[in-house]
């Protein structure tokens, strides 16, 4: 028997997700099993799935050991480096400056050094993040960009701040801002794209249509051309849906790839320019709530932007 007493990050959820998370080796239909016999009781009494959970109440697994996580397990993110370029810190959240190169979770090549690894492992050695403490709880990124993508992404060091960041994310009250290079000059200096965009994750490639397809998902993308230098443009964008690669296939789509991506690019134009991935960097990030953020209140019409970014000064030097 194992039992887990709910801290303040595990409280309000449901019993089943919660359940889902603090024990990750525990299959579903084994789980609702488990509760349909009680062999898994909060407070001593039979728990439904929809149970809500309450600080100081104690749940008991009645189950094998076997589904337990060993420590080693709970501390993977030890092994990851806490190199990391902070650009706002609080007791609720951290906004660090991706570098290109670094993926932000696990991918198939299993590597230990993520950012989400990092992060874990440079609030573990603050004292900030204790997972021995922790049931269904570890910080966790709130939006994520891609490997060769540099830019601003969001880390959650608390449950509460973990939930409202992700419904204000989902409500739109956050706005995030990208440069990047394009080939060639566009039609009009500022318009709203829309499209839309079907994803093969066999191939980790999306493809972006002028109509609906079968399986394809709106996508609408908002741009300002800042700057035009020989036939590369400097462009903001704003992103109002967030797609997989939607910046990238969007901007190939209507026959301005950006520079130096060779998924959606110009292999011959991008061998000539210099650069090995793609020139896209989310810069800035903006807070403007329009409703309740709780413990968030004190971000509201905050703004935080990256001072240096290499390809647009490489746009401004050589260009």
């Amino acid at each position: 028997m194992k039992s887990f007493t709910i801290g303040p990050n595990d409280s309000g959820q449901r019993a089943d997700k919660f359940l889902t998370k603090a024990v990750p080796s525990l299959p579903k239909a084994l789980m609702y099993k488990y509760l349909r016999l009680k062999r898994i009781k909060c407070n001593g009494k039979r728990c439904e799935i929809s149970t809500r959970l309450q600080e100081g109440d104690v749940m008991e697994l009645y189950i094998s050991d076997e589904f337990f996580l060993k420590a080693d397990d709970q501390q993977a993110f030890l092994a990851a480096p806490t190199r990391l370029s902070i650009v706002y810190e609080d007791e609720n959240l951290l906004l660090v400056n991706k570098p290109v190169g670094l993926v932000v979770h696990e991918d198939d090549t299993n590597t230990a050094d993520t950012l989400i690894f990092r992060i874990q492992h440079y609030l573990y050695d603050k004292g900030e993040y204790r997972p021995e403490q922790e049931n269904s709880f570890a910080p966790a990124l709130c939006n994520r960009i891609d490997r060769n993508t540099q830019g601003i992404v969001i880390a959650a060091k608390n449950a509460e701040a973990l939930r409202i960041l992700n419904q204000k994310i989902k409500d739109r009250e956050l706005h995030k801002y990208y440069l990047c290079l394009v080939h060639g000059r566009l039609p009009r200096r500022s318009d709203t794209l829309t499209g839309y965009l079907r994803k093969d994750s066999a191939a980790n490639q999306v493809e972006v249509t002028d109509q609906p397809r079968p399986g394809s998902r709106t996508i609408v993308t908002k741009y300002r051309v800042l700057e035009e230098r020989g036939s590369v443009s400097l462009v903001e964008v704003d992103l109002v849906t967030g797609r997989t690669h939607q910046i990238r296939a969007h901007f190939a789509h209507i026959g301005h790839p950006l520079v130096g991506d060779g998924k959606y690019g110009f292999q011959r134009e991008n061998k000539g320019s210099g650069y090995a991935h793609q020139a896209l960097c989310a810069y800035k990030l903006v807070f403007d709530f329009t409703s309740d953020a709780g413990i968030l209140h004190y971000l509201n019409q905050k703004s935080f932007v990256l001072s240096s970014i290499d390809f647009v000064e490489d746009f401004h030097r050589r260009l």
